[in-house]
Parts: C-alpha cells; structure tokens; sequence
C-alpha cells in the first residue's frame, strides 16, 4: 500500500513560523513520524513539500501511477486553489486534507476548503497529530489489515 503525503506552502517553516498556531516540530520530524506509523501500519509513504501550485498539481498528477491514496495539506491554497482540486477530482485517488491548526478558529477566509466536498474526510487543528491520524483515517478507508491498524 502506497500512500503519497503531499505538504502545499509555506510548511517547509515549520519549526520556525508562527509556534503558537503551528507547533515547534519541523516538516522532518513530521515526515518521520508519519513514515513510522505508516511501516507500523504497513504502509508505504513518500513525501513532496512545494510552495508552487503547478509542482502539486503535477505531483497529484504522477501519483495516479503509484499511490493507493494521498494525505494532503494545501496550506493556503486550501481556499483558492481550483487547479488541486481538479487535479484530485481528475486522478480519483482516495484522500485526505489535513491541517495542523483548527482552520474554523481562525480568520473567516480560512474557514472554507476548496476540497472538503471530494476528499474522504478532514482533519483539523491537532497540530502534527493531525497527521498521523490523517494517515489512520486513510489506511481505515483504504481497509488496511485491521491488525495493522
């Protein structure tokens, strides 16, 4: 099972950016931490942090040819961006939008997702919790192994 983590902009300052809304754990840390639930889930992860929309448009694009499923988070094209959500409505992949801080307590503009409509479930302000049960959820509706759950 081939699941590809897609991280938008601006989360490469992870650890630097903003502590008290996004965390101190870097974009390594993160990606560590998912990568090792994913072998205890047996899954396999790979990851592509862009701050350039076409560059994740290309990479939903590719992952048709190998990812069983995708966890995202859009970062701010999460609101804007029609070009990620038709790249995921043209690849039909099983995914799920992620976001480290609870977008609904913040300014209105971050309240609406351009993708909450045709992902299979969103998961919002547990910090980089938010994740790993991303992950989680997405290996449940992949239908994992139970046991490796």
């Amino acid at each position: 099972m081939q699941i590809h983590v897609i991280h938008g902009p601006n989360l490469n300052l992870l650890g630097i950016r903003e502590q008290g809304i996004y965390g101190a754990l870097t974009l390594d840390q993160i990606n560590a931490q998912v990568s090792s639930l994913g072998k205890e889930l047996g899954v396999e992860c790979s990851f592509l942090q862009s701050n350039l929309e076409g560059e994740l448009v290309d990479t939903i694009h590719a992952a048709r040819n190998h990812a069983d499923g995708l966890l995202i988070n859009p970062g701010g094209y999460t609101h804007t961006s029609v070009a990620i959500r038709d790249a995921l409505l043209g690849v039909s992949i099983p995914t799920v939008e992620v976001h480290l801080s609870n977008t609904y307590a913040r300014e209105s503009f971050r309240h609406k997702s351009l993708i909450a409509d045709i992902v299979v479930g969103r998961i919002v302000g547990f910090g980089p919790l938010s994740y790993t049960l991303g992950l989680r959820a997405l290996a449940d509706a992949l239908d994992v192994e139970p046991s490796k759950r």
